[in-house]
């Protein structure tokens, strides 16, 4: 039983099935498009959201201030080394599969189930996290317009029924359930689906765009900060 869920599979045969008919995938990405992917994977939430509350600090933490940027350089060396490792594993297993395919063919089948499902749940409430971080900022700007949306539609059940028990209870309710949901966040998450199941070339356009608008945001960002850096070091000299 434990050589059954630990035996691992020869890579010629992986390579092999890949090449069957009926299981082989168009190579429609390049270098390029693959770029884009991990620029837009990179540039998220985090960095427009989760960089300003842990420099300045809130009520629950102190700011880290300047030494923020400490943890960046960390972040970029491990990042470094990680992707040198899987360039590694990738020129020596090259199928699509991630570490799925890695983890099968070194350290056997139990690993390789377990590494597919904590895959599946890592997107999964990564996806949530950037569902609501966007419907955040969708709904602020709407509100910018003077839209104002209802609040048991700009926020999750869960968090409604622990911080906010008078919303459920005022909440519209069909029979006898509450109707409390992020309709913004719901939102996003179906329209990517519909891009993603569009086609992977499509999928490539629209998250160049996307990318675009991200370094667009950061460069005019950087430009409004070193501007203002410069104007307040020349008003202390």
């Amino acid at each position: 039983m434990l050589r059954g869920i630990f035996r691992t599979k020869n890579l010629d045969d992986i390579l092999a099935s890949a090449q069957e008919k009926g299981h082989t995938l168009k190579r429609t990405l390049g270098p390029i498009n693959i770029t884009l992917l991990g620029i837009g994977a990179i540039i998220g939430a985090g960095i427009f959201a989760t960089v300003g509350t842990a420099a300045a600090g809130d009520v629950a933490r102190p700011g880290a201030g300047p030494s923020l940027m400490l943890s960046f350089v960390i972040t970029a060396l491990v990042c470094a080394f990680t992707a040198l490792c899987y360039a590694e594993m990738a020129a020596m297993v090259p199928i699509s599969g991630s570490a799925y395919t890695y983890s099968y063919a070194t350290l056997g089948e139990l690993v390789a189930w377990i590494i597919g499902w904590d895959l599946t749940l890592e997107y999964a409430i990564g996806n949530v996290a950037v569902a609501i971080s966007w419907a955040n900022y969708m709904n602020t700007f709407l509100e910018g317009f003077g839209i104002k949306l209802p609040d048991w539609l700009t926020i999750d059940y869960d968090t409604a029924s622990q911080k906010m028990p008078e919303l459920v209870a005022h909440a519209p309710h069909i029979f006898g359930i509450p109707i409390v949901f992020n309709i913004l966040a719901v939102a996003i998450v179906a329209a990517i689906t519909v891009v993603l199941v569009w086609g992977i070339r499509e999928s490539a356009n629209f998250n160049f765009g996307m990318v675009a608008i991200k370094l667009v945001v950061l460069g005019f960002f950087v430009l409004v900060c070193f501007s203002d850096g410069e104007g307040r070091s020349r008003e202390l000299r």
